[in-house]
């Protein structure tokens, strides 16, 4: 019984490759398929649309190379490089390809993403080499146009997560001290343009200092990863205490379908020897900012973030400026805040001109 188990097995195995080795290529054999993440094929312009381009090969494979085609109306990126691994269907070894990639819609619209092309090499059952494409099927995105923000930013994000921290004690202050604030944001599914500009912070009795704001992303399979540093010293100019007023983030989540906001209430920071209330906060939305102090390794971590995110991340989108970047640092200037930017085609070279010029 074992020795017909065994026979049945290797007959199988041998017919399975015998089958494969022929110049002729069956249904199912080769297939290459392009998927929006979520299902979601009606978006806004601006918005982060995931794409996986994913491909079963249950042929022998000698050499491939994907070919991408014009992507109109898109500013892209690829996230990371390409995947390759196996899986086990029926008790037979099925190649995977896999490869993921953001796209942003420039304007309203419908818009189609085309094939793309999968040069293969396939052997024959002379064990000679030949050419074979397979195409994936194109994909209709329909573009609905930049909602009515009331004047304010455009922020469409697929995650968002705001801290605010502190040097040392905001209202335990010696008397003469200023202290630094940190605001830090990350969001998942924005580029470093997509960040709203840096707010003003204002206080009717508060001595403020801004610093110049940093911008690094990095890439995950959920798309770009932003982060973004809002930095103030601050120090009170009456000799006692003084009330920072709030700040507050608007953003669409792009998950839930629904504008959002964060608050960050009204801060008091205070010498020592004045007593009270340290702070007043209002409740915020589901992205209710953190708060914690600002140890020395954190603050010596911003200083070398670009540099880290230069290790561990490549970028490899060609029509975004900060898809050739490792990790992009811009200090930014006063925007318009209707939000009219979009990810640029052609920033790459003047972001990486700058990047890494300034300390933290």
């Amino acid at each position: 019984m074992i020795r017909l188990v065994l026979f049945s097995t290797l007959f199988l195995a041998f017919a399975s490759v015998a089958d494969a080795q022929t110049r002729e290529v069956t249904d199912g054999q080769l297939d290459l398929e392009v998927s929006v993440v979520g299902g979601a094929t009606d978006v806004f312009a601006r918005e982060m649309v995931l794409i996986t381009i994913h491909g079963t090969y249950r042929r022998h494979i000698t050499r491939e190379k994907l070919e991408q085609p014009e992507l109109e109306g898109f500013n892209w990126s690829q996230l990371g490089t390409d995947r390759w691994y196996e899986t086990i269907e029926a008790g037979k070894r099925i190649k995977n390809f896999e490869r993921r990639m953001a796209l942003y819609p420039d304007g309203p619209g419908r818009l189609t993403i085309p094939p793309f092309v999968h040069h293969l090499t396939l052997t024959d059952e002379g064990d000679d080499w030949f050419p074979h494409d397979i195409r994936s099927e194109p994909i209709t995105v329909d573009v609905q146009p930049v909602p009515e923000t009331g004047g304010g930013w455009w922020f469409p994000v697929r995650g968002l997560r705001v801290s605010d921290e502190w040097s040392n004690a905001p209202d335990q202050l010696t008397e003469g001290e200023g202290v630094l604030r940190v605001i830090r944001i990350e969001a998942t599914g924005a580029t470093p343009e997509m960040i709203p500009p840096m707010p003003e912070l204002t206080s009717p009795s508060a001595m403020i200092f801004a610093h110049p704001e940093r911008r690094f992303v990095e890439l995950s399979p959920e798309g770009p990863v932003t982060y973004a540093f809002w930095r103030w010293t601050v120090r009170p100019t009456n000799g006692t205490s003084a009330i920072l007023e709030p700040i507050e983030i608007e953003y669409f989540d792009t998950k839930a379908r629904e504008q959002r906001r964060v608050e960050i209430g009204a801060q008091r920071i205070a010498y020592g020897t004045v007593t009270g209330p340290a702070r007043s906060e209002q409740p915020a939305d589901r992205a209710t900012p953190t708060r914690g102090s600002l140890s020395r390794a954190p603050l010596l971590g911003m200083t070398g973030l670009g540099a880290l995110l230069g290790l561990g991340v490549m970028l490899a989108g060609r029509r975004t400026g900060w898809g050739r970047l490792a990790a992009a640092s811009r200090p930014r200037s006063a925007a318009p805040r209707g939000g009219k930017r979009g990810p640029s085609r052609r920033s790459g070279g003047a972001v990486a001109r700058r990047a890494g010029a300034n300390g933290v």
